[in-house]
């Protein structure tokens, strides 16, 4: 038999610890190394007490506790610091997040309140003593997307002292809206509708609102008014909701609110009357309605619209007859729909945002999920390099549409209010007044011209428009037309599809903004899980029979 070691006469388990043992047993490696034995437990009568060490020196060492107070003071102290020090960690930690998250409210606040000015910015007319500039630009889609705004955040906007202000933009515009219609009389078989003022001059010669960059308080030139009559579907449709959105707004002012619930139902019925003699249609292929607009906001279809307004008609009634016009023909719109505009709410295109309104009647009425299509993917979206999400890539303007996909996902909105507010490639804040760097070149013929106190010929304005200098008036608020896909964006007044900001697309900054700020602690809201948003109240006139 061959010559063996005495450690390899015994059994030899290779565990780190043995129950009992107050040493470490040996391991699978066998390099050279010491073992110290401190003798801090008793000595066991098991087997494995008498292995061989594997160790090639063996030293010991005995402790003995003659304080057993100072021993167990020494303990809590241990133990009180491994205790303190996570606490501490998760406290700093979550310090500073609630930090990063207050500072985040404050920075949404902020661009809330300089996107409000803007609209102030757009007023004209007879200006009551609380206002600040004195011109206008009016919108049904606009006064519509505010009003539902307020409508599910009015805690939101009180909370952010905005409250008023934001009720004054949307009267200003309901009360434009009153004004253009004036229904069939004795004197009169049909409806007038006034769709715009102004225009482009369709190849004349004359002076127009295309040719000649004034300021609009210098304007002198004729600016014709565009008149339409119940056919002009779509228009009839976005104004249909826009008065009714509105009259839940002002819901406390009864006879205000009546008025414009009136108007709209008028208008309306007018306008899907079953009648031989009456062929809805698109107001942009009506050259005296809509001829001037046509180059510039041509209409595709009409159908959304009037399922648009019937069913806001319907929130702002409770009558059912105008929620089954708009779930009978919500198929028909579709099917109108133009592929590039699917999942997209713009001016042009209501189905998407209509869907989301129809799935919340679901509170009451089990619907199934009709409008599940509606909310499907956009085919045509690309990203810009560093996240900003064009809808409508091949358009100008991106951060026009790019505002209203925040429907989804908290998280994804954010990104993108964020990337106009400042964090993207250029570093640069894509409204005005609001961060360090913004543009300085906006494509608007008020803020382009100095408050000199003369009036400026067009040729004159046409100098101011073709200027390198800054802008004279800063229009705080404004969110211009964003950067192309690659991310480049070119601060020029004579590049509009970069520089030119609307009323249409700031009311969607408005609603990402309020829906994206959280609610203060001591707000009624603050402890909702629904973060401010007023489940209820887009249902105060819908009553269960």
């Amino acid at each position: 038999m061959s010559e063996t070691s005495e450690s390899e006469m015994h059994p030899v388990r290779f565990a780190h610890t043995v129950s009992g043992a107050g040493r470490l047993l040996p391991s699978a490696s066998r390099w050279n190394s010491i073992e110290l034995d401190f003798n801090l437990h008793p000595g066991t009568s098991d087997g494995y007490d008498s292995l061989p060490s594997r160790f090639s020196k063996s030293i010991d060492f005995n402790l003995t506790i003659s304080d057993k107070t100072f021993f167990r003071r020494c303990v809590y102290v241990l133990i009180f610091v491994v205790v303190l020090v996570p606490v501490m960690v998760l406290l700093v930690h979550f310090m500073t997040h609630k930090k990063e998250i207050d500072e985040k409210s404050k920075d949404l606040m902020l661009a809330l309140s300089r996107a409000l000015l803007f609209f102030d910015a757009q007023k004209s007319g007879h200006l009551r003593q609380n206002s600040t500039i004195n011109f206008r630009g009016n919108s049904a889609y606009t006064v519509t997307l505010l009003s539902w705004t307020v409508v599910e955040y009015q805690q939101k906007y009180a909370d952010a002292g905005e409250l008023d202000h934001i009720k004054d933009i949307i009267k200003w515009g309901s009360d434009y809206l009153l004004k253009l219609f004036i229904p069939p009389n004795s004197s009169s078989d049909s409806a007038i509708l006034y769709s715009q003022v102004g225009g482009s001059g369709n190849g004349t010669n004359q002076e127009n609102d295309l040719s000649c960059w004034q300021r609009p308080e210098d304007m002198s030139y004729p600016r014709p008014v565009s008149i339409c009559d119940d056919t002009a579907t779509d228009l009839v449709g976005e104004i249909v909701a826009g008065m009714s959105a509105a009259s839940l707004v002002f819901s406390g002012n009864k006879e205000y609110s009546r008025k414009l619930v009136q108007t709209a139902v008028d208008l309306f019925n007018l306008a899907t009357r079953q009648d031989p003699s009456h062929t809805p249609g698109i107001y942009t292929e009506n050259d005296a309605c809509g001829g001037q607009a046509r180059d510039f906001y041509k209409s595709s279809s009409y159908i959304d619209e009037l399922v648009w307004g019937g069913t806001w008609l319907f929130f702002a009634t409770g009558n059912s007859t105008y929620l089954k016009y708009a779930t009978d023909n919500f198929a028909a719109a579709e099917e109108e729909e133009l592929l590039s505009d699917k999942g997209i709410f713009y001016w042009n295109n209501k189905l998407t945002a209509n869907a989301i309104l129809l799935t919340r009647i679901r509170y009451f009425i089990d619907l199934g999920y009709p409008y599940e299509d509606s909310l499907s993917t956009n085919r045509t979206a690309c990203s810009c390099v560093r996240g900003l999400v064009l809808l409508k890539p091949n358009a100008g303007a991106p951060l026009h549409s790019a505002v209203f996909s925040v429907e989804t996902l908290q998280a994804f909105a954010m990104s993108q209010v964020y990337y106009i507010l400042g964090d993207n490639p250029m570093k640069i804040s894509y409204m005005v007044g609001y961060g360090d760097r913004y543009p300085t070149h906006v494509h608007h013929r008020g803020s382009s011209i100095p408050w000199d106190r003369k009036q400026h010929s067009c040729s004159e304005g046409s100098a101011y428009l073709n200027s390198k200098g800054e802008n004279p008036n800063k229009l705080v608020g404004a969110m211009v037309g964003g950067p192309e896909n690659n991310d480049v964006f070119l601060d020029g007044r004579d590049k509009p599809l970069f520089t030119e900001p609307s009323i249409s697309s700031n009311a969607g900054l408005v609603a990402a903004l309020i829906a994206l700020l959280d609610p203060p602690n001591n707000s009624a809201d603050s402890d909702s899980a629904h973060l401010g948003i007023d489940k209820m109240g887009i249902f105060k006139n819908v009553h269960l029979t």
